[in-house]
Parts: structure tokens; C-alpha cells; sequence
């Protein structure tokens, strides 16, 4: 008998996972924890298990079973402890010693070496079984884990437990910012609440057809009231709009899905709003509010045709790629690829 981490890619599929399991079952494994990840390929479904089979024997068991790129390492006894108890006594251990945050993040991710880097060397690296964690514009954690590479979701949650080593931002009040776009005209950022409903239907007027086909796939003339309250419905999601002398002249929605550690997002500009810089900065602050959710990754579907909307999003870092339909693309972003200001 032996404990060993396995992980394994998975499709979203029922009974997928039941699959896996009983693959695992049939080997006479017992699983002793199980954890659900979002990475560059899809889900990934972390099991620690107590089986009497070799690595190569779960391997081949897992990938019969419908599994892709399967790692199989082995684990101790001392990996078995309770996961929210484990990060909340390191959150605890950061928050009186923060110098120590190289050493604590390893011990979060489990890697074998941590340091800290500083200049350029804070931008993703291609190599998986390395992880940079940016602290501030010019210095990082670099975490190191040769047999199991990093996910998305360890991503996320390394960056969001590395802020727990930084002061408090200085903000004027959270539910109130102030943005200057390039021309130097000063908009105001804020929730999106019932109180906005006129407002934003008075934005909807405002746009053309093209802007609203291109946020909402069809030239709608009005957001129907459903919809709207969905959108204001902090369970489902978070939405800001941007006002400017008493109308509301742009709205960005960030949306939970059903996908585990993933969050959408989609945004409408009215038209001559756009192109100074108003969608990069609430597109900044959706992408900072999925990592403080704890969201891994943010991803945004669009008309292929929607130019503006592509550069913005590449502009963040995003990597784009084509869905079943030939005219609609989607845009993936790490919470962790976006390191500036």
C-alpha cells in the first residue's frame, strides 16, 4: 500500500469523474481526498489515494478510463490533513511573519524551491513545473516543482495568498473609483444595483446596433428587466458601470460559471466612449475582482468580427482561440497574467 497524488485532465462530461473513481476503486485504491482545477487544457480532477498498484499501472487505468495527461506521484501521509485548515494556519503563520512568504508559498504548493526574483523575470514562464508569483511591478516568487506541474488554480491561489503579505491598497473607497481615461476626462466607477436600471436602458438607446451585437451576439434594442436582474444579482456575478455627467455610458459584467475556478466576463461601451481606455480599465478591475474571488482564470466570448474587443483583451494577456462556430471567438486570461497597473 502506498499514498500517491494523481491528477488527471478530464472533459466536462457526466459521469466522468465517477469513471476515474471507479477505475481507481478497481485497483483496489481507496481515494482519501479529492480536489477540482482549472488548467490551460480544462478541468483537472486531484486525487490523493492510498492504492496498491505502481504509478504506471494507475496511469494506464486512468487514461483507459478517459483521462488525459495523467501524473501519478508519490504522496506522504502528512499531505492528508484537512486543505482549508492547512492554508488558514499558513495564512495565519504570512500574516505575522510576511518575510517569510518564499518559504510559506512553497509549502502552500508543496514545490521544491522557492526564491524570490527581481527585474524582468516576473512574467509567465514557458515551463510548467515553474511558477513566477509577481509581488510587486519588479520583484517576484519563483516556485520550482520538477514532477508535478503548476495549474491555473494554484496560480490563483499563490497570487491571492502573496497579497496577504502586502499593505492594504489606499483606495478612496471601493465602491466608488475615479478613472481618468487617455484624454484626461475623468469617469466614476461603481456596483451595478437596481437604482441604474433607467440609466442603463438609456445606455442601450445610446449605443448602435453594432455595439450591442457584439456584446450581446444580436442587435438587442433593450436589456429585458430579466436579464438586467440577473446582472445585479450578487450570487450570479459582479457588474460595474461607469458614469459621466448623470448617464451611465459603459457597463462591464463579470459572470460565474459552472466551469470550477473560471469567471466571464463581457462589457458594453457606448460608442463614443470607445477607444479611450474605458474598457481596459473595468477590464482591469473585473480581472482583480475574479482573483480576489479566487477565480483562476477569466474568459470572454465574442464575435470574431469584434477587433477592439480582441485587442483589449490581448492587450492583458490573454491567448484567444476558435470555438465550434467558425464566427465566434474565445478569450482565456490567467488572473495571474495581469501584473500592471
Amino acid at each position: 500500500m502506498g499514498f500517491l497524488r494523481i491528477r488527471t485532465t478530464v472533459d466536462e462530461r457526466p459521469g466522468r469523474l465517477a469513471s476515474l473513481a471507479a477505475a481507481l476503486a478497481h485497483r483496489g485504491g481507496n481515494i482519501l481526498g479529492l480536489s477540482v482545477q482549472t488548467d490551460t487544457e480544462g478541468t483537472v480532477d486531484e486525487f490523493v489515494a492510498d492504492i496498491p498498484a505502481t504509478p504506471d499501472t494507475v496511469r494506464e487505468a486512468l487514461e483507459a478510463a478517459g483521462g488525459r495527461n495523467v501524473t501519478v506521484v508519490p504522496a506522504t501521509a502528512h499531505e492528508l490533513t484537512d486543505e482549508p485548515t492547512r492554508v488558514l494556519l499558513l495564512a495565519s503563520r504570512l500574516r505575522t511573519m510576511p518575510w517569510r512568504l518564499p518559504e510559506l508559498l512553497a509549502e502552500l504548493l508543496r514545490a521544491d524551491d522557492a526564491r524570490w526574483v527581481y527585474g524582468e523575470a516576473v512574467s509567465d514562464l514557458p515551463d510548467p513545473t515553474l511558477l513566477v508569483v509577481p509581488v510587486a511591478p519588479r520583484r517576484a516568487v519563483r516556485l520550482r516543482r520538477a514532477e508535478l506541474p503548476f495549474t491555473l488554480t494554484e496560480a490563483a491561489r499563490a497570487a491571492s495568498f502573496a497579497r496577504l503579505a502586502q499593505p492594504a491598497p489606499e483606495e478612496s473607497g471601493a465602491a466608488d473609483r475615479a478613472v481618468k481615461l487617455a484624454d484626461g476626462v475623468e469617469v466614476t466607477v461603481r456596483p451595478l444595483t437596481s437604482i441604474y436600471r433607467e440609466a442603463v436602458r438609456d445606455l442601450h438607446d445610446r449605443c448602435s446596433p453594432e455595439s450591442r451585437r457584439f456584446r450581446y451576439f444580436t442587435s438587442m434594442p433593450a436589456l429585458p428587466p430579466r436579464v438586467f436582474d440577473q446582472l445585479c444579482d450578487r450570487n450570479r456575478g459582479q457588474s460595474l458601470v461607469a458614469g459621466h455627467d448623470g448617464q451611465v455610458v459603459g457597463m462591464a459584467n463579470l459572470m460565474f460559471t459552472n466551469d470550477p475556478g473560471t469567471a466571464e466576463m463581457a462589457f458594453l461601451v457606448e460608442d463614443r466612449w470607445q477607444g479611450r481606455g474605458l474598457g481596459t480599465a473595468m477590464a482591469r478591475m473585473l480581472v482583480r475582482a475574479a482573483r480576489d474571488l479566487g477565480y483562476a482564470e477569466v474568459r470572454a466570448t465574442m464575435l470574431a468580427d469584434n477587433v477592439r474587443m480582441r485587442r483589449l483583451l490581448l492587450s492583458l494577456g490573454a491567448t484567444l482561440g476558435y470555438t465550434e462556430d467558425p464566427g465566434v471567438i474565445e478569450a482565456r486570461l490567467p488572473v495571474g497574467a495581469m501584473v500592471s497597473a
